[in-house]
């Protein structure tokens, strides 16, 4: 039996990677077939849930039950995607043959989203749907119409404003392609030349190691998908290496963990999350990209600067040069490790591609490339890594686009998602802007505690972003708004998700390690403020407007990196030399607002901070 159960998991999970790779290059066309899109999304979905049942059972080990579970989640999707196309213009109503088969399909995908995705999102989606057939005992604003049990059923399970529809969409198409490079990536390599690579230019230097892990998982986190994935491919080798040349256990733990959080904001994929942005907000990937590049960059050289500054306080010297990999060999071996992405970027910005076809291509050249380094094809085990084990990892994401579906569909369905948004816009009539903001950001972070990358997204877009919207913030800064924030609750106690894998890996207390987190990605809290004032900072200005906002913001995020190490040092006088420091950082990265975004003058206060961040690197001797 044992065997038959891992038999068909192993089924499941390949199958999700060749029917999504099937979908993003159009294989059914090329036998004349034509296929809706939430026909495709009901198999794929369902093969997804059947796995899940197998890959989290009940018992120590998977059965007949699980089993059975997952066969009846495949009919009931596929009795969906069998009817789909006579449904949408039949006129005959919800008959039984139609919403039992919907309610148990649910139901099912609702147990599947608690054993892949976790507690949290799964009780929010629960409480939404209890939302919509409750709703109608709410107080206003918050009072629903009442909806039978057949039509809400049927919304959720067979609408593309429902589970079916966008956000699965996304998951099943452009995320799975990415997941696909990100999976090849490591099958054949890249990932260990990009570490080597970085430890060969950054690993002898002062703080090299914790240099490198910023670099690294800059790289791979904005692939990756998630942080704490991120943390346990690159931290499993840059913790131990930060330890061994001198940074204390916290920090160590606490900079992988920065490093790989922030590879969710960093372009070109931002763990998949640019697309999710671009299809919500109805524009181009390449314009998300432009837009996250400036913030995503200010993060990391805060984080880089206070590496820096921590190695010179504690005198920490770079690792040995002899165990170091050496740059030219790593070069020599690695190099068509850059040809595939060199395709990716010229596809994506250049060519224009759609995304996952984009993907694909720069699959193939890897795989190609892969071939004519190792003059072998990919072995047995290397296939199963990508398909099956790439399967694997897009199973959570596969129900978090299902719990997505229900999440949009009951607040459309409600109204409630324009009920919350009047309230929190009548906070913000009432309170001003900046009170509004600074109440979604600690909404964004509450409601994002626990849930995966994706799914943070798609709820904090649904429910707060129109209410920033609303009060007059531009659509991409205000989803960029609410993406920060809710990454944010991955490094923020008490549920630092992030920071509690790291200090498991760096064996470290998990409370400074957190807290240590917080300080690190310091930028990251006040970032999404100074862009809802002036978006010239997301390259959405004129082009002096985006040189003085990047000029003044730059300046400013290297004294906060400097503040922050002189508050936290035992040194009392530092300290309130940092405060200072601290100060004058807020108000020459602010100076854009309150003076004028193509003002001269924030250029003066901008070359002050300059001259100040010269004296400070003379009298300490700076150098990365």
């Amino acid at each position: 039996m044992r065997a038959v159960v891992d038999s068909l998991q192993t089924l499941y999970l390949a199958a999700i990677i060749i029917l999504g790779v099937s979908w993003v290059i159009d294989v059914p066309q090329y036998f004349g077939v034509s296929f809706i899109s939430a026909e495709w999304m009901g198999p794929l979905l369902s093969l997804g849930i059947a796995a899940a049942f197998l890959k989290y059972p009940y018992a120590e080990k998977a059965g007949l039950f699980e089993v059975f579970l997952g066969i009846l989640a495949i009919l009931g999707w596929a009795w969906m995607s069998l009817n789909y196309s006579n449904w949408i213009i039949d006129i005959f109503g919800y008959t039984p043959d139609k919403f039992l088969p919907g309610i148990i399909a649910i139901l099912l995908l609702m147990e599947a989203l608690r054993k892949a995705a976790g507690l949290p999102i799964t009780i929010l989606v629960w409480v939404l749907i209890a939302y919509g057939f409750l709703g109608y005992l709410m107080p206003q604003p918050f009072q629903a119409e009442q909806f039978q049990l057949p039509r809400l059923v049927m919304y959720l399970y067979a609408d593309t404003n429902g589970i079916p529809g966008q956000v699965l969409s996304v998951v099943g198409r452009l995320v799975l392609a990415f997941i696909v490079l990100g999976k090849l990536m490591e099958v054949t390599g890249a990932t260990k030349f990009f570490t080597d690579l970085a430890l060969a230019a950054m690993g002898h230097k002062r703080g090299g190691p914790a240099k490198v892990a910023v670099i690294a998982s800059s790289i791979f986190g904005s692939i990756n998908g998630t942080s704490v994935g991120n943390i346990m491919s690159t931290g499993i080798v840059t913790i131990p290496l930060m330890k061994k040349s001198g940074f204390r256990a916290h920090y160590a733990a606490a900079i992988e963990a920065v490093a790989s959080n922030g590879g969710q904001f960093a372009p070109p994929v931002m763990g998949a999350t640019a697309f999710l942005i671009a299809e919500f907000l109805q524009i181009s990937y390449t314009n998300v990209v432009i837009a996250a590049a400036v913030p995503a960059a200010l993060y990391y050289v805060c984080l880089f600067s206070q590496v820096d500054a921590i190695a010179l306080r504690d005198n920490l010297s770079g690792l040995p040069r002899d165990e170091l990999p050496d740059a030219a060999n790593v070069m020599r071996n690695g190099w068509v490790f850059l040809l595939p992405l060199g395709v990716l970027l010229y596809l994506l910005f250049w060519r224009g591609f759609n995304p996952a076809v984009a993907a694909l291509w720069a699959v193939g050249a890897l795989l190609v490339l892969s071939v004519i380094r190792n003059r072998r094809f990919l072995k047995r085990d290397e296939w199963r890594a990508l398909i099956v084990d790439g399967g694997a990892n897009m199973l959570p994401l596969l129900m978090i686009g299902g719990g997505a579906g229900v999440v949009i569909g009951v607040m459309n369905l409600t109204g409630l998602g324009f009920s919350l948004s009047l309230v929190l816009t009548q906070i913000g009539e009432n309170a001003g802007t900046l009170v509004m903001l600074m109440l979604t950001g600690v909404i964004s972070i509450i409601l994002g505690m626990g849930m995966p990358t994706a799914a943070i997204y798609v709820v904090l877009s649904v429910i707060l972003a129109p209410a920033i919207v609303e009060m007059g913030v531009s659509p991409i800064a205000a989803h960029l708004f609410i993406f920060y924030f809710g990454l944010l609750s991955f490094l923020t106690p008490p549920v630092a998700i992030a920071s509690f894998v790291a200090a498991g890996i760096a064996e470290s207390k998990i409370w400074p390690t957190s807290w240590s987190g917080v300080q690190l990605a310091a930028v990251a809290y006040l970032l999404p403020f100074l862009w809802c004032y002036n978006e010239a900072i997301l390259l959405q200005g004129t082009s002096i407007a985006n040189s003085f906002a990047v000029i003044t913001t730059l300046v400013a995020v290297l004294l906060i990196a400097k503040a922050l190490q002189m508050i936290v040092s035992q040194a009392g006088s530092n300290s309130g030399k940092g405060v200072l420091l601290f100060a004058g950082a807020l108000i020459i990265g602010s100076s854009t607002i309150w003076i004028g975004s193509e003002s001269f003058l924030t250029m003066v206060f901008a070359a002050i901070g300059v001259g100040v961040l010269i004296v400070e690197r003379t009298s300490n001797r700076l150098s990365f």
